[in-house]
């Protein structure tokens, strides 16, 4: 909402005060019938807002009722809680009545008194259910959240052949408590934050307390206490709106839907943000090299890891650079191409009435529409198309000699290459770079390719991400943190935690932790 004032628009600070939970003033009223229907004026006396009356006390004589929200809550124990009150419990004439029933109520539930309206329905909507006695100036909120959530699967987008098969879901409780089951230590601290005026999304900050730098926690608060937008509906809003550049085609935050990846950045001295109703967790602060590393390179040996991430990191090259390089071969640089392959690649393009260059964009546009289209489509049918429709569009295209073989061969390794990068928020930022590089190579041949990666390299050397650098450990040189990069060393090498990350507790495990065969005194004393 905008309002003028001295011929300028200023933002209204206060637009959202009558839809927010908070902008709603004032403590409940003695009567229950007035606070009754508070709670349907305000929500618009929704078909999902369930008030339930019913008498309290030895002769029925105190009126109350419960509400709460249908789907939200565990209606089978919100029968058990209106049971255990209109039953068991006689409520005293005296003033300590409200202190009574919310002591029996908490011996099964959380149960805390309530006087507050924003209190009230913010406690509402979030899954709780409302107490109202008929004389009372405060309710009771109690505890009984549930309703249907997805039950937990293997993640869908970071699959591996060993190690753990759960994934995140939408439930926040649930995904904090898997990491915390992986972490059994008092250390690792979870705060909580509510974002979207009216939303009212719960998120949950997650650090091992002497592990995580305390600056850097403390700079991921202060970003989160600053957003104010009306509503969170993914955790990539937030992603949004606490990077420290914009304009990058490159994330700088880290997400993830694998527990044990949580788990093991947390250790490293890493920050997770949970956001109610996703399965993709935040992490901070993220560096470049992390993208290429899978959770599986842990559970392997070191050799396997280390060529796995040179092949990832390989790849990543190839689907950057690789159109480019066909289109600098075929329009400038003819003469670095074998003799015999250049007669072959020129026979094909004889009837191709375009440039390398255009050739090249209409089939990266091709596939990027086809990949799309496989990605929006339901599963079954969408595989379909992007399989059968590459095939058939690639062969038609060669055979109406719109395109040459040479270059569907390009863009399907291109393709492929893009698939086998691990992150797909990396490989999206190549698809997007390929282009600038494919004009750079039109217009510059092989210069261009090389005046663009090395401005990118700048951009990258340039990025942080909540004050470390994107580049660490190798923009700027870490030698002690250089192997877990594109190597990875034996976990006997890994002595200490990232540098630029951690706060006093650097080390990770002792000395002498390097496996070694049994000594001669030793098999000696075995024997005897």
């Amino acid at each position: 909402m905008w309002t003028r004032s001295k011929g300028k628009k200023e933002k209204d600070t206060h637009a959202y005060g009558g839809l927010a939970p908070n902008g709603i003033y004032g403590t409940i009223d003695q009567d229950l019938h007035t606070n009754i229907e508070k709670v349907r004026d305000i929500t618009g006396n929704s078909a999902d807002i369930i008030i339930r009356r019913f008498l309290l006390g030895k002769d029925d004589n105190f009126p109350a009722a419960l509400c709460f929200v249908s789907g939200m809550v565990d209606e089978h124990i919100v029968q058990q809680l209106l049971l255990e009150i209109s039953v068991q419990l006689s409520l005293p004439s005296s003033s300590c009545g409200l202190d009574y029933i919310e002591q029996k109520i908490a011996t099964t539930n959380t149960a805390r008194r309530i006087q507050q309206w924003h209190d009230i329905f913010s406690s509402l909507m979030s899954g709780e259910v409302i107490l109202f006695i008929d004389g009372m100036l405060e309710a009771i909120g109690v505890s009984v959240k549930g309703g249907e959530y997805r039950a937990i699967t293997e993640p869908s987008t970071q699959l591996s052949i060993r190690g753990p098969r759960e994934g995140f879901t939408e439930s926040l409780a649930t995904n904090v408590a898997m990491v915390r089951r992986r972490i059994q230590n008092p250390h690792v601290w979870v705060e909580a934050i509510t974002l979207g005026e009216v939303t009212q999304t719960n998120v949950r900050i997650m650090y091992i307390k002497g592990i995580a730098n305390d600056k850097i926690v403390e700079e991921v608060r202060s970003r989160l206490r600053r957003i104010c937008i009306d509503g969170v509906l993914e955790s990539g809003y937030i992603e949004q709106l606490i990077e420290d550049e914009s304009f990058t085609t490159f994330p700088t935050v880290y997400h993830t839907e694998r527990p044990d990846s949580v788990a093991a950045n947390l250790l490293e001295g890493r920050i997770a943000i949970f956001v109610e109703g996703t399965p993709f967790v935040l992490i901070v602060p993220t560096v470049f090299i992390q993208f290429f590393q899978a959770v599986e390179d842990y559970y392997a040996r070191f050799d396997i890891a280390t060529a796995l991430r040179f092949l990832r990191m390989l790849v990543f090259f190839i689907s950057l650079v690789a159109p480019s390089v066909y289109i600098a071969l075929t329009t400038f640089h003819q003469e670095m191409i074998p003799t015999s392959l250049v007669i072959a690649i020129a026979a094909q393009r004889e009837a191709v009435p375009f440039p390398a260059f255009i050739e090249a964009l209409l089939m990266e546009v091709t596939f990027e529409i086809l990949r799309e289209a496989g990605v929006r489509l339901p599963r079954a049918v969408g595989q379909a198309v992007s399989i059968v429709g590459a095939l058939v569009i690639g062969q038609a295209a060669v055979e109406a000699g719109f395109v040459s073989s040479a270059m569907v061969i390009v863009v399907s390794i291109t393709a492929i290459a893009s698939f086998a990068t691990p992150s797909f928020a990396i490989a999206i930022s190549a698809r997007l770079i390929r282009f600038a590089l494919m004009v750079l190579a039109a217009l510059f041949g092989f210069y261009g390719i090389l005046i663009g990666v090395i401005l990118m390299t700048i951009h990258l050397c340039s990025l942080r991400s909540f004050g470390v650098p994107y580049m660490a450990p190798l923009a700027p040189l870490i030698l002690e943190n250089i192997g877990d990069t594109f190597i990875r060393f034996p976990l006997w090498g890994l002595k200490e935690r990232p540098h630029l990350i951690m706060n006093t507790d650097t080390v990770r495990q002792k000395d002498g932790q390097r496996p070694k065969p049994p000594q001669r005194a030793e098999k000696e004393g075995d024997s005897n």
